[in-house]
């Protein structure tokens, strides 16, 4: 389902750095950089529901390709929207002009969006929408309270409802509950959430496994570099005693 007027504006404001209360403790989002297949999901569900109205400027999908350990054909027929080629960045099918009159501000490219924000904080912000009457989209966050954006995936985990209770007089949100059932079991909509998180951190550092390779054999070289610098110290100045 890639209509893209039942796409939100994912994190849409985001970008403006409102943080999320810290009375919400932050579900935990299993990372695994090295799981291909929670990425290749990931990175399907970014295209379905997501790149409608977000880009992932920053990398192309031949990157995904090599990174992934997947051929060409299988990213563009299984992950790329139809049209696309392999040289492609992940470029959002909405026009700037269109998503700034219907919207009122053009949505965030997400390629660090995982970086400004971090892995805990997407995949319990993404889970913590409920229904609110009061606000002109009929939903509201836990996380991010009156955020301007729709739960896009309402249809796969249900309608939630705000639990309240009684702290100090004032009315405070205890915990969010399933009010109508989705599609998806919570079991599975969890891991489908923890997948599209998987891959939004990712993007955010393609190079890292790279990186973190790298960062062993550049130790040991320092390492090295510093026995041997020791042991010329130690010529150099045996005389000088």
């Amino acid at each position: 389902m890639k209509n893209i007027f039942f796409i939100p504006i994912l994190l849409l404001a985001l970008s403006f750095g409102v943080a999320a209360e810290e009375s919400v403790s932050l579900q935990h989002a299993n990372i695994s950089p090295t799981d291909n297949e929670s990425l290749q999901r990931g990175a399907k569900h970014f295209v379905t529901y997501c790149q409608g109205c977000h880009s992932i400027k920053h990398i192309r999908y031949q990157r995904m390709s090599l990174d992934f350990g997947i051929d060409d054909k299988k990213v563009l027929t299984e992950i790329a929207p139809q049209g696309a080629t392999i040289y492609e960045q992940m470029h959002t099918a909405m026009n700037a002009h269109d998503s700034e009159k219907w919207f009122g501000i053009q949505p965030p490219d997400l390629s660090l969006i995982a970086r400004s924000r971090n892995a805990d904080w997407l995949y319990s912000y993404l889970k913590s929408f409920y229904t609110d009457t009061k606000k002109p989209l009929g939903t509201n966050n836990l996380i991010f309270k009156d955020v301007g954006m729709p739960n896009v995936f309402w249809q796969l985990q249900g309608e939630q409802k705000a639990m309240y209770k009684t702290v100090d007089g004032q009315q405070e949100i205890e915990k969010l509950a399933v009010d109508v059932p989705g599609t998806l079991s919570e079991q599975d909509f969890d891991a489908m959430i923890n997948d599209l998180v998987n891959f939004l951190v990712y993007v955010g550092e393609p190079i890292k496994l790279e990186r973190q390779r790298l960062g062993k054999y550049v130790l040991f070289f320092l390492g090295m570099f510093l026995f041997i610098s020791y042991l010329l110290k130690k010529e150099y100045w045996k005389d000088v005693h």
